[in-house]
């Protein structure tokens, strides 16, 4: 059967948010969807999350969920109205615990390498979103899975969660991304020795070493991450969101290169807040004591 798409509408109403759109991709009537994304509104508006539900795999990376997660961020990257980007699981327990072996062990060996390099693409697509994106894991992110939430710009963890590049214990290296990112993220040498011992650490011990921002206490529904990451969003959604995505490239450009030409980035990027309507909404905002309306104009 060819593939189809469908719209839905539902309530969803964790700490007064509600969902106002779900977009879904199926394969078939009989395959369930991998990968939806729900538009959130009250004091969560602008905040969109894309949500992963294989459980079978435990959120595995198939060729169709990784095709759900680059059809996603196109549609993120010309959408105006969205803030930040929350990257969750719909499993309980699970993140994602990387490749698809199965479906990977059935590919030819000249289908591996391209594969590899889709996965590599939409993780620097993660990375290259021109908005905020934060990585809630609760559960297991393994290997890809683990990549996917190095390509967010915030990663949050519960204390029960396990994360880890475990690849070489397969005789294989991480292909995502994940021997640059690691390093970027926590330092050259502590990269090297999570990847060396293909060890996988709990939240508590990815905090300590720099992997993850922040680390919660699990609760009884397995979405601890998720709330804080949320909480988290509701904080950056308010902020001009011109602003916020010349940040994130000053931040992103300037971390590749010495510091004088991290400073030229950085004059760049000011000067493109420079003549827009929400620089001079701040200024009116604040001279009058009122929360300022972003129009991201």
């Amino acid at each position: 059967m060819a593939a189809s798409c469908r719209f839905s509408r539902f309530l969803w109403n964790p700490h007064k948010c509600r969902v106002v759109n779900v977009a879904r991709r199926c394969l078939s009537v009989q395959t369930e969807r991998e990968a939806e994304v729900r538009y959130l509104d009250g004091d969560a508006s602008g905040v969109a999350v894309l949500a992963m539900n294989r459980p079978k795999t435990r959120n595995a990376i198939g060729k169709n969920i990784l095709q759900l997660f680059q059809e996603s961020l196109e549609k993120f990257k010309f959408d105006k109205s969205l803030r930040v980007i929350i990257l969750k699981s719909d499993v309980k327990g699970a993140f994602c615990a990387g490749a698809d072996l199965k479906e990977r062990a059935a590919m030819k060996e000249e289908e591996v390498g391209p594969f590899v390099a889709k996965l590599r693409s939409t993780i620097l697509d993660f990375m290259n979103l021109p908005l905020p994106t934060i990585a809630a894991i609760d559960g297991t992110a393994l290997g890809g899975g683990l990549e996917i939430a190095l390509g967010c710009d915030i990663r949050v963890a519960a204390d029960s969660a396990k994360m880890g590049l475990t690849e070489t214990k397969l005789a294989i290296i991480p292909g995502g991304g994940g021997t640059q990112n690691l390093a970027r993220v926590c330092g050259p040498s502590v990269a090297k020795e999570l990847i060396f011992t293909a060890r996988a650490l709990d939240g508590v011990e990815a905090h300590r070493m720099g992997v993850v921002n922040h680390v919660v206490e699990q609760n009884d529904d397995g979405d601890a991450a998720y709330l804080k990451a949320l909480q988290l969003a509701k904080e950056i959604a308010p902020q001009g969101p011109i602003a916020l995505r010349m940040a994130k490239l000053a931040i992103n450009k300037g971390s590749e290169v010495d510091l004088m030409s991290g400073l030229a980035f950085e004059q760049q990027c000011y000067a493109q807040v420079i003549p827009t309507k929400d620089r001079m909404e701040g200024l009116m905002a604040f001279k009058e004591k009122r929360p300022p309306q972003y129009k991201g104009e």
